[in-house]
This record gives C-alpha cells, structure tokens and sequence, in this order.
C-alpha cells in the first residue's frame, strides 16, 4: 500500500467514525473494498444524504448512479445503493438502504436531480417504489410491459416474445414459445478427421467389427 493510499484510508475511516457516531439512523459505517459504505434506514436517507451533499468534510456533489440488488429470501428483498462522488475530497461513498415490494424509498432527485434518470430504472427493473418522485414511469421496458426483469423470479425467457407481423404491418406480442426442432447429431470432427472421438472406441470397435488391443 502507497502512501497516498494510506492517507486516503485513514481519511475514509474517520469519515466513517463521525458517520457512526454522531449521526442517527446509521446501521453501519466502514470501509468495503477500499470504499466507505453506510447502510441506514428509508426514514433517515434524506437527513443523511443531505448531509454527505452540503456537509464540507463530505462534499459529495455527484450521485454517480443509483442501482438495485434483489435477495428475494430476505423480508426486505431489494437493496438501494447510492453511489455518490466527492470531486472536493477525491472519496467516494456508497449508501445502502432495504424495502421491499409495497414500501417506498424516499426520493433524492431534489438534491441530485440525476436522480429521477436512476430511479425510474430501478422501479422499471426491480419495482422498487420512490416517494415523492413526480416522474415515476418505466424508461427502459415497452409499453404495457409486465413484471420487473431484473427480480430473480422474473423468467429468464420473459412472459411475451416480440415481433414485426408483415400481414398486420405493426409489432404484436405473443406467448413466449421455445420451439426444440428434432436434430441429427453427426459428432464426427471434419476439421480434424477424427472418426472416434475419446471415449468412443467401443462404439467405434462393435461399428467396424474390430477388436481393439487390450
């Protein structure tokens, strides 16, 4: 580890030790990977991003992204994580709350106004609900789409298939339909013209009526 790289350590950890300490809601606060990360409550997120934005041992002044995680044998399945940038300090800070399918994340896009771009997807996506969002509409999925794509029990075939009908002259939704065509093998190898593949000499001995050398 350099020297700067230390510094930026020892920096990070008394960031996370004044989190820890003298603000209300925090569950944790430490450094994962090299990078601060605090976990905290829906009903404290507001108080505390507003701190991470205007507080000058902060200064986080960019939410670089905002993405979702699903644990669906958690009672809180999804994860809300805030990526958030120091240009002052040269930090970063990762911000993670809980919910669940019906309790809503209070909305950032007041303090980063970015934020509606990234909560739009993480609603389309896992269907995480954002309160106070006046612009809470799919931006990635079609319309009429159904399900959220990136829960692990949405089917990894999806519910419709899409195509262009040249009859109808417009795009239709049907059933997905996985269609397995009956098919001959030729396991044969022309590009090496290899007949007996490794682990077929009995096949290859009682086809060609030989004997193989013991």
């Amino acid at each position: 580890m350099t020297t700067q790289q230390a510094q930026s350590r020892g920096a990070l950890g008394s960031l996370a030790f004044a989190l820890s300490t003298s603000v209300p809601g925090i569950h944790s606060a430490a450094i994962e990977d090299g990078e601060l990360v605090v976990r905290t409550s829906r009903d404290r997120l507001l108080a505390l991003m507003g701190l991470l934005r205007d507080d000058p041992r902060y200064a986080c002044e960019q939410m670089m992204d905002l993405c979702g995680v699903d644990y669906p044998a958690r009672a809180e399945r999804f994860e809300v994580v805030y990526n958030l940038l120091s240009v002052t300090r040269n930090h970063r800070v990762r911000v993670i709350v809980t919910t669940d399918e019906t309790n809503p994340v209070p909305s950032v896009h007041h303090l980063w106004p970015c934020a509606t771009w990234w909560e739009r997807e993480c609603y389309d996506l896992f269907g995480v609900l954002f309160s106070g969002q006046p612009d809470l509409r799919r931006i990635l999925t079609d319309y009429g789409f159904e399900g959220h794509p990136l829960r692990k029990d949405f089917p990894l075939t999806g519910y419709v298939e899409m195509r262009y009908d040249e009859d109808r002259r417009q795009v239709v939704y049907e059933p997905v339909k996985l269609t397995q065509d009956f098919r001959n093998f030729d396991f044969e190898s022309p590009w090496e013209g290899i007949l007996t593949l490794p682990g077929d000499e009995k096949a290859h001995e009682s086809r060609q009526g030989l004997k193989l050398p013991r």
